[in-house]
């Protein structure tokens, strides 16, 4: 970083005042993340959706409807909304029960035209194994209300060194718009320098994991087979770009708001295909 005579300067050439961090600081992380949890997107309950956790019952059900052929090969299952009022669960775990499907080769689903029973015979008849674990969904909401938490203490406790990082992580992925592998690291280095930025080892710790294992998860892999264009990374270039201005700016409230903001377009992106 290279520093003026009077007045700190970034790399990327905007002059802040250096950050004194407060001893404290993580003293502040409670109160944030209880916030959050109180103002989930769409004004979700802390009660509603308590069966997502468990997508794997209502997808074993699904198979086996198919596989006692109540629904035969190309046939088009009923929408999400059919589905989770005929199994009496949440929209957001058919989701998941579709993906997990998915992956075993038993259900097709097409962007924008619904979901299909696969024409492959085996599909029907072969051992029906599902991926543990926690859906990439329910990953994702995690990730909203921590993360919006994170991006609101960065914005207050980040240092000239931190707002580097976050701007060599924007250049990567905007040099990487149509190279998905390499976006997508620039993307985690993002938001871990997020994380970092609190100057709360946990959170670092916590950002990594969440990051890490939904991407080792099968189901994670469908879902962006489907939905990780160059389109939406560039949707998530401009995204990324409003969270820095906030950090930078050191607006608690709008890091958060455009943190939520990001996540919850991400969750609407990725679930588009059984509205």
């Amino acid at each position: 970083m290279a520093l003026g005579p009077r007045r700190p300067r970034s790399s990327i050439g905007v002059p802040f005042c250096r950050t004194r961090t407060d001893p404290l600081a993580a003293s502040k992380l409670s109160g944030i993340l209880m916030d959050e949890l109180s103002h989930t997107p769409n004004g979700r309950g802390a009660d509603e959706d308590a069966t997502d956790r468990s997508y794997v019952g209502l997808a074993k059900q699904i198979h086996d409807l198919i596989a006692a052929g109540d629904v035969g090969p190309r046939a088009r299952l009923p929408s999400e909304r059919t589905l989770a009022d005929r199994f009496g669960v949440s929209r957001t775990q058919v989701r998941e029960a579709i993906i997990a499907l998915e992956v075993q080769g038993v259900v097709e689903v097409r962007v924008g035209s619904g979901i299909y029973v696969a024409d492959a015979p085996d599909a029907r008849s072969a051992m029906f194994k599902l991926p543990r674990g926690l859906g990439p969904i329910e990953t994702l909401r995690a990730r909203v209300v921590i993360e919006s938490g994170i991006a609101a203490l960065a914005a207050t406790e980040r240092k000239d060194s931190d707002l580097d990082r976050l701007f060599a992580a924007l250049r990567a992925m905007r040099e990487n718009m149509h190279d998905k592998a390499a976006n997508e690291a620039a993307d985690r280095d993002f938001h871990l320098a997020i994380a970092r930025a609190t100057g709360n080892e946990m959170l670092r710790l916590v950002v990594t994991a969440m990051w890490d294992n939904s991407r080792a998860d099968p189901l994670w892999k469908k879902i962006e087979e489907h939905f990780h264009t160059p389109e939406l990374r560039a949707a998530s270039q401009d995204e990324h770009q409003r969270i820095f201005a906030a950090i930078m700016a050191r607006d608690a409230s709008a890091a958060r708001t455009a943190m939520q903001a990001h996540l919850t377009r991400v969750i609407g992106e990725f679930t588009q295909a059984w509205r």
